[in-house]
């Protein structure tokens, strides 16, 4: 019997994701600050959602069209009492404090290196075409300072020889800060060096040997120039001292503030855990137009259909604010209680802990876990940490107890910062100390643990 294709059934699971599951997520992951922004945002997108009055008044226009007398006995098919989460656990926000908002002045923005160069050359007295040739360069100038494009490109774009920009990039080369408008480091070194007097054996080296003297190679240095080790020694200093990058010195930054999501005091013996979300408005929906929407007959079935949809909406959105609390407040009393002992006395080691940890201390999924840690910060007495902080590996010592690996980088760094940087100690063998002291590492896990650090190799780390 043949079967027709178009009539055959299949059974299959997918995984799908509600709109207020999604939006749960995203308000989750959320920082205090982007969450204040996503809250205004809502505010102006949703005509439903309105903010409590800072006196507790209600003084939206909807509400006082709205007739009490009217009667309310029309269709409505929505639960009203679902609107609002119900939940026992919720505890009411701090209330703000209007008046007391501290006054902010503007400040002027600092000078950043284009206009710092911009500035000396005015001094210059250039004509129209080559000002045209400085700006190009300037504004072609990276945040290190240096030039990002060939400068016969510059050239072939404004018209110009080759060596007419190349006569106003020198000029510019000149200019403050020490080494800006180099092509590479080896450049912005002998810039450097050329305004200096008396350093002719570092020119000598950058010049030439530059490879070399990168590389640590100082005997083939020593061994090409005739120079003994004290020669060799003042000239690796001099170059030692200059500024790799002239122009981080002058740009502008944009300044980065932590504002922590959660705050932790401790009152005798407990630990109480706060979110900061105060500077959060609360939020309701507007009596208004669910007083319109319940009198269905007397609105279109499609503003009936907007409006359900806002409703629906602003809901969810009021529920995810308040999970997004309620999850937070649990992960970090979990985070608390694995680490009791670090809260109670910062110096003591932290215990090894992973997401997983806490995501079974919770009952929530790892993921969720990870969205409530990542770019999040908690404010205790002794500073403020990321949450992230207080997850690390751990591994086994040779007495079977877990340490964590933080304790391990630890030890790795005083090791390399107290080596012999004439004979630094080579990844293999900063596994063979560690060993003797009973940290079972692996030569690639000291490698791992070293590029962590930000700590160059040996060969690089090598001095005279």
């Amino acid at each position: 019997m043949q079967i027709n294709q178009a009539q055959v059934q299949k059974l299959a699971q997918e995984l799908r994701l509600t709109p207020q599951q999604i939006l749960q997520s995203t308000i989750l992951q959320l920082t205090t600050l982007a969450l204040e922004a996503r809250v205004i945002q809502e505010l102006e997108q949703n005509p439903v959602l309105e903010e409590y009055a800072p006196d507790g008044s209600d003084d939206s226009p909807e509400n006082e069209s709205v007739n009490e007398e009217e009667d309310n006995s029309g269709e409505d098919d929505i639960d009203w009492e679902d609107i609002l989460p119900q939940n026992d656990d919720y505890e009411p926000k701090q209330e703000i404090d209007w008046d007391n908002k501290q006054s902010r002045f503007l400040q002027p923005a600092p000078r950043g290196l284009s206009e710092h160069l911009f500035e000396q050359v005015k001094l210059l007295n250039l004509d129209e075409i080559d000002e045209r040739i400085a700006a190009e360069i300037i504004w072609n100038l990276d945040e290190r300072g240096y030039l990002t494009i060939p400068i016969e490109n510059i050239a072939l774009g404004l018209n110009v020889s080759e060596k007419r920009a190349l006569a106003i990039l020198h000029q510019i080369q000149t200019f403050d800060p020490p080494g800006v408008a180099a092509r590479d480091l080896q450049e912005c070194l002998l810039i450097q060096l050329k305004q200096q007097p008396n350093n002719g054996d570092a020119i000598t080296i950058v010049q030439q040997y530059f490879t070399d003297f990168a590389n640590r190679r100082f005997e083939n240095i020593m061994r090409e120039l005739n120079w003994d080790i004290n020669r060799m020694r003042k000239a690796e200093e001099t170059i030692r001292k200059l500024n790799p990058k002239p122009g981080t010195s002058l740009t502008i930054g944009d300044a980065n503030y932590i504002v922590p999501d959660l705050i932790v005091e401790k009152v005798g013996r407990e630990f109480i855990v706060e979110v900061n979300d105060t500077r959060l408005p609360e939020l309701r929906l507007n009596a208004g137009y669910i007083q319109m929407i319940s009198n269905g007959n007397k609105i279109g079935v499609e503003a009936r259909n907007y409006l359900k949809k806002k409703i629906d909406m602003a809901k969810w959105f009021i529920q995810a604010i308040h999970q997004r609390r309620i999850t937070m407040i649990r992960v970090m009393k979990a985070i608390i209680a694995r680490q009791r002992e670090w809260f109670d006395d910062q110096n003591v080691p932290l215990k090894p802990m992973i997401l997983k940890d806490i995501a079974e201390d919770v009952g929530m999924d790892i993921s969720t876990i990870s969205r409530v840690t990542n770019g999040k910060y908690v404010q205790l007495r002794s500073g403020i940490y990321e949450l992230k902080y207080f997850f690390n590996e751990g591994m086994i010592d040779e007495d079977g107890e877990e340490i964590s690996t933080r304790i391990i980088k630890a030890r790795l760094k005083e090791l390399i910062e107290t080596e012999d940087r004439r004979q630094p100690h080579s990844d293999d063998y900063l596994s063979r100390l560690l060993k003797k002291e009973g940290f079972i590492v692996a030569r690639r896990t000291v490698a791992k643990y070293r590029e962590q650090l930000k700590l160059p190799v040996a060969r690089l780390r090598r001095a005279l």
